[in-house]
């Protein structure tokens, strides 16, 4: 017997069991069924049981003795691999290296504490692929004490890799709350984070102008941006050994006193912004004319209260219209509030000026408009009025910001130097980062002050290879690929997708049809690549097991053939 194809036209082929006969000298077929109706893996059983292939289920011939979530570690090694990352961290191998780079490749796919590091990571073949079987807490704490007395190695190593002489260096200070009272660095200090009266760490970031992180040191909870800033320049001089660089802060980051300093070291440029009471002084001295933007959104100025620099101006209409909607809903939202407190001390149910004072303090606090408010508080009345003048005032300021820089015009023109302040948003990008989702710097809960400090570098190191693998993935995430219109639109107006990047978000697909991805759904589709660990089950004599790996669909091997583009 036998199994033969028919060919239909348009249509699938017609499957016939058969059997030959002889009739005489001649070789005939009879039909003994039609097997259209199985499935191609049916008749494809059938062919080989009539070939005289034995067939049995193949869970009596193999076992899966163990499952582990593969294709994300996959991915991120080969990106740190493409990094030459081991290289980075040790030139010499060595085993708290090996237990750095695991460290580093957790902290991406899945960041916890260490003591669940170590528990987590044997669910996956991180362990595996990276030698750290063995590894418990106490190692990697080890492995972090390896790592810090390393640290000033491997920024320097970035530093050659992605700051060359010339270069622009963005820097801008976050912060992150601390569990626990005993770590020397935990201070109480100005809360970005909105945790009030937590102790906190403040720490720097130094990145290229493309937003790589290069370096990052940590400082204590209560330290000013501005002090932060003269270190780093020592760094970028001393450590880095770049005599011509550009620092790019923001108007907190590079003040005044800052710039004084600044400008006695040779060869060294600087951006920053003026703060809004400079503006107004600008304004109010017909320096800066704000009839100018009726006609342009962007022009340069001098003024000699700045020698040596130069002034450019701008103006963002859209930014104009969002704050001024913004103050006048806290405007209304405090008069609404004060005239509450108004009528409670017309009819004697708040009586006394304290207690007055306290529920006006309130308010005050909550909408922070309070400047633009006279207020008159007596022992059994509540007046107040709004000073429409010094909101006037304000709004005259709404969207003009003043870029000063000292680097020449024929080195940078006002369009590029507005667009490399800008790029301060990478910065901003990868504090995000760093404090959220993806890496959870925090809260903190290392107490020794050599931990936290490895710690954050850790996570530094942890960003610094997320922020490649996000370069290479672009066309595969909801991020804009089209680069070079960044580097040619109006750097005034606000920032604006491109057409290919606005369809991805509004149909959360690619062009060719499958779903566009977040960093984080990415790696967990890529997680869904297992490594099964198999034994045969009807050896006589025991085997060796192997290893089957799960086929990578196309989205999956699609994303490991962009990690082969990252170079350094």
């Amino acid at each position: 017997m036998h199994i033969d194809a028919v060919p239909n036209r348009s249509s699938r082929p017609t499957y016939l069991l058969r059997e030959s006969y002889r009739l005489g000298k001649k070789v005939r077929k009879r039909t003994l069924a039609n097997l259209s109706a199985l499935s191609d893996e049916q008749i494809e059983a059938m062919r080989a049981v009539l070939a005289g292939v034995a067939m049995r289920p193949v869970e009596e011939l193999f076992a899966v003795v163990r499952s582990r979530a593969h294709g994300h570690v996959q991915a991120v090694r080969v990106a740190m691999q493409r990094l030459g990352f081991e290289g980075l961290i040790a030139a010499r191998a060595s085993p708290e290296r090996e237990r750095v780079c695991a460290m580093v490749a957790a902290r991406v796919l899945s960041p916890h504490t260490k003591l669940a590091t170590t528990r987590w990571w044997h669910t996956t073949t991180l362990a595996e692929e990276y030698g750290v079987e063995s590894a418990d807490e106490d190692a990697l704490y080890s492995a972090m004490d390896w790592l810090l007395e390393h640290q000033g190695t491997i920024e320097r190593k970035l530093a050659a890799r992605h700051l060359k002489e010339g270069a622009l260096a963005l820097y801008d200070l976050s912060l992150s709350y601390f569990e626990g009272t005993q770590c020397p660095l935990a201070r109480i200090g100005h809360s970005r984070d909105g945790k009030k009266n937590k102790l906190q760490v403040n720490y720097g970031l130094l990145t290229a102008r493309n937003g790589c992180p290069v370096a990052i040191s940590v400082y204590e909870g209560n330290t000013a941006d501005a002090s932060t800033l003269m270190p780093q320049v020592k760094k970028l001089r001393e450590e880095f050994h770049l005599a011509h660089v550009v620092m790019v802060g923001d108007r907190g980051m590079i003040s005044q006193k800052a710039i004084a300093e600044l400008r006695e070291i040779e060869g060294l440029g600087w951006i920053t912004a003026l703060k809004s009471g400079q503006i107004r002084s600008l304004i109010e001295g017909e320096a800066l004319q704000l009839g100018l933007f009726d006609e342009r959104s962007l022009f340069e100025l001098s003024h000699p209260d700045y020698p040596g620099e130069r002034l450019i101006a701008c103006r963002n209409p859209e930014l104009a219209r969002l704050r001024a909607h913004k103050r006048g809903s806290l405007l209304e939202a405090t008069r609404k509030e004060l005239e509450k407190v108004q009528t409670s001390v017309a009819a004697g149910r708040v009586k006394g000026k304290d207690k007055i004072g306290v529920r006006v303090g309130r308010i005050a606090n909550k909408y922070k408009v309070a400047k633009h408010f006279e207020l008159t508080i007596e022992d059994q009345r509540l007046d107040f009025k709004i000073l429409e003048e010094k909101v006037a005032a304000e709004a005259a300021l709404d969207g003009v910001y003043v870029i000063r820089t000292n680097v020449a015009k024929k080195q940078m023109n006002a369009a590029d130097t507005m667009r490399n302040y800008k790029g301060l948003c990478e910065v901003e990008r990868a504090f995000r980062t760093l404090k959220t989702i993806d890496l959870k710097i925090r809260p903190i809960h290392h107490h020794l002050e050599k931990r936290m400090r490895a710690h954050i570098f850790l996570c530094m190191l942890a960003y610094y290879v997320e922020w490649h693998m996000r370069e290479a993935w672009r066309e595969l995430l909801f991020a804009d690929e089209d680069l070079e219109a960044k580097q040619h639109r109006d750097p005034v107006a606000p920032a604006k997708r491109s057409e290919a990047a606005l369809q991805k978000v509004l149909t959360h697909t690619l062009p060719d049809g499958t779903p566009a991805h977040n960093f984080r759904t990415l790696l967990e589709e890529l997680g869904t690549i297992v490594r099964n660990t198999c034994v045969t089950r009807s050896a006589k004599t025991p085997t060796p097991a192997f290893p089957m790996v799960t086929t990578a669909n196309a989205t999956q091997q699609r994303a490991l053939q962009l990690l082969q583009r990252i170079t350094v």
